[in-house]
């Protein structure tokens, strides 16, 4: 069966988060050269010990700017293997990650993200890119809450961007949870997890001054023997406004049923990667946002975001999902800035009598490469505030890789230093 779908393949990461409040374009490909991202940085609270963190967990996502208690980093090259006598040429990609849930990378285990080869100038494609391997893949994101509220990453094949009508139209296979289950006793293969996905996005379309449509669309088929495998599909639909106050804005709607949630998935909140087989019908995802990045004066610069999400399921359910928040930074010289975020979020799950709420602001001085919002490196001191209500406290204290690092209290100071780079 087919899974439609928005395809973008990560560019640099440079590239990716300058983009990552504005369109994802499944044309971006690796540029030739060596290419990285890396975030690491520690610190400690009023309750002493580790560094803590600010988040409810679950279907939702922390603001991460004073707020990142991990260590992450991938790094890779991109390199022309080859070139015909009629200009084709097929270009190879290798990324190696590593990412460990603690300030210290210390035993973390490399593994590898990206591993493809495109063919690019194929006289009949007509601009068009054909490649097959590992790959990031249509993966834009809201920054400053590290949510890609699309990604479509994992081992397949397809066609990048062919001109159709006013736009562009991108088709990718993927294979995911490529595994089976075995008897433990026998050895003898049970069932399987996997799942067909396939994905269609049509790109670039003009809808109006300086602003275009984005339409993904994708079908995911359950490969298991056992009846209690289900199939799924997503729909997102994004508007991408630019030219709004030296920035842009992009507005997105998105529904998902079955494994299309991204529930039980690789990570997080993303819709894109095949979720659990396992899910039915009964369960479905909708999500609405709005997410903006401006940069109105050569100092100013500022990200905001509005977001509501409604989880479904046919067994406790469901939980919504509501946040808004906003990262105003201000450079005072060349390589200075001093950034502030906000973010305020709310949980409400059908199986509990109250709402979760969390309120986290930090204050981060910072050097930076240059005074624009998404100049990278940028290496930061830190204050942050965490205020919560009962309801929340069970669940802001599993959020912590420490464990329970505020008891029974419903606030909470954290500092430290932090440092952010891609290149």
């Amino acid at each position: 069966m087919l899974m439609n779908k928005f395809v973008q393949k990560s560019l640099p990461a440079a590239i990716v988060l300058a983009l990552s409040c504005g369109a994802a374009s499944a044309g971006d490909h690796d540029a030739e050269g060596f290419h990285g991202y890396l975030r690491a940085g520690g610190g400690t609270s009023n309750h002493g010990g580790t560094q803590s963190c600010y988040g409810l967990g679950g279907p939702t996502m922390a603001y991460r700017l004073g707020n990142e208690c991990d260590s992450f980093t991938e790094l890779g090259y991109t390199k022309e293997l080859a070139k015909a006598a009629n200009g084709a040429t097929f270009v190879g990609t290798f990324w190696a990650e590593a990412y460990k849930n603690s300030s210290d990378f210390g035993d973390a285990k490399l593994g590898v993200s990206k591993a493809y080869v495109e063919a690019k100038n194929l006289p009949f494609m007509n601009g068009g890119v054909v490649w097959i391997g590992k790959r990031h893949y249509s993966r834009p994101d809201i920054h400053m809450m590290d949510m890609q509220y699309i990604n479509m990453n994992g081992t397949g094949g397809g066609v990048d961007r062919y001109p159709l009508g006013a736009g562009t139209i991108s088709y990718a296979v993927f294979k995911d949870n490529d595994f089976n289950t075995t008897d433990p006793a026998t050895g003898r293969v049970v069932d399987s997890p996997s799942a067909l996905r396939q994905n269609i996005l049509y790109e670039g379309l003009p809808v109006n001054t300086n602003g275009t449509l984005d339409i993904a669309a994708s079908l995911i088929s359950a490969q298991g023997k056992d009846k209690t495998t289900h199939d799924g599909w997503q729909l997102s639909v994004f508007h991408r406004q630019a030219k709004v106050f030296g920035g842009d804005n992009k507005i997105g709607v998105q529904y998902g049923v079955g494994p299309g949630t991204g529930i039980n998935g690789p990570c997080c909140a993303r819709i894109g990667p095949s979720g659990s087989t396992l899910l039915g019908s009964g369960y479905t995802r909708l999500r609405v946002f709005d997410s903006a990045w401006i940069q109105p004066t050569r100092d100013f610069s500022m990200e905001l975001v509005a977001l509501y999400q409604r989880d479904k399921n046919d067994k406790d359910g469901g939980a919504t999902w509501t946040t808004v928040g906003t990262r105003p930074v201000y450079a005072f010289a060349e390589n200075f800035k001093l950034q502030a975020e906000l973010g305020v979020t709310r949980l409400k799950t059908d199986a509990a009598p109250g709402a979760q709420r969390l309120t986290k602001l930090t204050i981060a001085p910072t050097i930076s490469l240059a005074r624009d919002y998404w100049s990278r490196p940028e290496l930061r001191l830190f204050v942050s505030y965490g205020k919560w209500n009962d309801a929340a406290t069970k669940a802001l204290n599993a959020f912590n890789n420490s464990g329970s690092v505020y008891g029974n209290d419903t606030s909470g100071v954290s500092y430290g230093i932090h440092m952010e780079a891609w290149w």
